[in-house]
């Protein structure tokens, strides 16, 4: 059943035109992935589907009784409402009954004698249980609950903008209409809420159409991928790995066909050029047909933004932590927090939201002070910071004057100056945008600059605040290209399975009060690692520590044996060579482009060594956790 049709939709804003000529159809059971670089009008498109705004040309078509709910990034939700009233907000019969109900029981409990209130409540209570309202109620507070919600009567206004999203979700989730438009569904909750959060979309009845940059979301979700790609809708069936290899199938035809086209393009002028004779009517006839070749804009290859930026020596020491220490009035984040860099260093940390991550690194770069605690840190240093708020980036400077004072000239990799323009251009800021303030750019576009404008910097210290919340996944893919030529250290705080999974070598839980030892990568290991109770529950000595207890403290502590060590070494070195083994197969799969009988084989190949690595792993932690034990408080 069609719930939603789009019919040849052109939008603009002043003379940036977002969707040309576009069409969309929506059906009932779809789930649909939308993607596109950031300021390329994924938002909006939402917004034109919502009703919130009109396009400047074409239809869109909501058949009649088809009702559609929008999650905004930013909901707009009444401050002076608890967290109940506003879920239960909706005006579906078993919704409004039910908020009917909370309100007569709330003022039944100041006038608990009122004769017409408690008959009114009674009257309410029986059509609670025909409209089976109750199951709303609990449903409701178990989705609260699954999001970290679990005040159900605290005040919209005292909440933070993370909690007031995740109450907006569980509004949404509790009344998905007919069809469900969500924008960055998983910005603000953790990796085991984003867990529950695929089981129920897939579970509902609802259609889905949602703007997200998890990409393991995605292809666990998504049934369709619909990209935004130069101002039309790309339908491409499936999730998003199907979407990877019908992509580049699409890309490498249109740009067989721009050669083609360009090939013709020569063959016509240059019979122009030579001034060929022929019948006036059919000389003007080819003009106009070279007229038209020249007019059409053909695609000639995807767009990519590009960071073949050069870095900086890193030393022999990078960071000693002791100690540290910080509160937020009666609230105390994290108390004796040790932690060590060395060169090569690649941790992801992960852990629940308010547990002290961001505030973390808020430290390291020096935008804040520890309570207590000693930070020492390398003389060869050079920090880079993408926070979340783009504290650094100023908003009334043009694009181009803000690269030019970061840094007029950058070097790449091969030694090469390249100007603050043409890098620029690599991050998919054409020439006439760069000529834009900056307040003017969509909220991904000023993220994208504000990436930029940190790795112009040459960092080789490299720290990331939830860099998926914001950034495309086509910036996000270069992003990873860069890291894994990226030599210095790199610390992440993410969400994002899929993007720790391709950057890190360990991942670090912040909870209750501190920082866990490091585990190794992937997220999917460490996850089975922790339902099994295999984590090892004491800090583990981190790479380039040396130890510091001495023969004493030690004395009668009951040690690995000789045969765990020699597994441990050769478990050690055998991980080692899957993983290059893995990475061999990745760039081979990589290279195959659309053979499909060598992909297969690859792809066999690489799920054998993947699922070889993942027992090793585990193996591994299980000899760690036991080597950590024995080594006493």
């Amino acid at each position: 059943m069609n719930l939603v049709t789009l019919t040849e939709i052109t939008h603009q804003y002043s003379e940036r035109v977002l969707l040309q000529q576009a069409g969309l159809l929506i059906n009932s059971g779809d789930r649909i992935g939308l993607i596109g670089i950031n300021g390329s009008g994924k938002t909006t498109l939402l917004r034109l589907i919502a009703g919130i705004e009109s396009p400047n040309q074409g239809s869109i078509t909501v058949w009649g009784g088809v009702r559609v709910r929008y999650l905004s990034q930013d909901p707009p939700l009444d401050d002076s409402l608890t967290v109940l009233e506003t879920l239960f907000a909706s005006d579906i019969p078993h919704i409004r009954v039910l908020r009917q109900y909370e309100q007569a029981s709330r003022a039944l409990q100041q006038t608990p004698l009122d004769a017409d209130l408690q008959s009114r409540l009674a009257h309410l209570g029986d059509e609670m249980t025909r409209l089976r309202g109750w199951e709303a109620e609990a449903s409701a507070k178990a989705i609260l609950t699954r999001l970290g919600i679990t005040e159900f009567d605290a005040r919209l206004g005292t909440l933070s903008g993370g909690q007031r999203k995740r109450v907006a979700l569980a509004q949404v989730l509790i009344d998905p209409g007919d069809l469900l438009l969500l924008d960055e569904p998983t910005n603000h909750i953790d990796a085991d809420t984003i867990d529950w959060l695929e089981g129920f979309l897939r579970d509902m009845n609802a259609a889905l159409l949602m703007v997200t940059h998890d990409r393991y979301f995605l292809d666990r979700v998504a049934n369709r991928i619909v990209e935004i790609d130069r101002r039309e809708l790309i339908n491409y069936p499936g999730n998003y790995s199907r979407y990877l290899e019908l992509h580049q199938l699409r890309h490498e035809t249109l740009t067989t066909q721009e050669e083609k086209r360009q090939a013709q393009l020569r063959r016509e002028l240059e019979w122009l050029r030579r001034g060929a004779q022929a019948r006036s009517t059919k000389q003007k006839a080819r003009k106009q047909r070279i007229e038209e070749l020249q007019r059409l804009d053909y695609d000639a290859g995807e767009q990519r933004v590009a960071m073949a930026l050069g870095g900086r020596r890193l030393g022999k020491k990078v960071l000693q932590a002791h100690g540290l220490r910080k509160s937020f009035a009666d609230l105390c984040l994290f108390a004796d927090v040790d932690f060590e860099l060395v060169p090569g260093d690649r941790i992801g940390l992960i852990g629940p939201n308010g547990a002290g991550k961001s505030t973390f690194l808020d430290i390291l770069a020096g935008e804040i002070a520890p309570d207590g605690g000693v930070l020492d840190w390398g003389e060869t240093v050079r920090i880079g910071y993408y926070d979340q708020h783009s504290r650094h980036l100023p908003r009334d400077l043009r694009v181009i004057d803000y690269i030019n004072e970061v840094a007029p000239l950058i070097q790449t990799n091969d030694g090469e100056r390249v100007e603050a323009a043409q890098m620029l251009d690599w991050f998919l800021f054409p020439r006439p945008q760069q000529r834009a303030i900056i307040d003017a750019l969509s909220g991904g576009e000023k993220r994208r600059l504000y990436l930029l404008g940190v790795l112009a910097r040459r960092p080789n210290v490299l720290l990331l605040d939830e860099p998926t919340n914001d950034l495309d996944i086509q910036t996000l893919q270069v992003l990873e290209q860069f890291l894994d030529n990226f030599q210095g250290c790199l610390i992440v705080v993410s969400h994002d399975r899929y993007f720790l999974d391709r950057t890190v070598d360990f991942l670090a839980t912040f909870a209750d009060g501190g920082m866990s030892t490091r585990y190794p990568a992937p997220f999917a290991a460490y996850q089975r690692a922790r339902a099994a109770g295999t984590l090892p529950p004491e800090p583990a000595p981190v790479r380039g520590e040396t130890p510091t207890r001495s023969r004493t403290e030690n004395a009668g502590k009951t040690g690995p044996t000789w045969k765990e060590r020699q597994e441990l070494a050769a478990l050690e070195e055998r991980i080692a060579t899957l993983e290059a083994e893995q990475a061999r197969l990745q760039a081979a799969i990589n290279a195959s482009g659309s053979d499909y009988q060598q992909l297969t084989q690859l792809a066999g190949k690489y799920a054998g060594i993947e699922a070889e690595l993942e027992t090793a792993l585990e193996r591994w932690l299980e000899l760690t956790a036991a080597f950590d034990n024995n080594q006493g408080p």
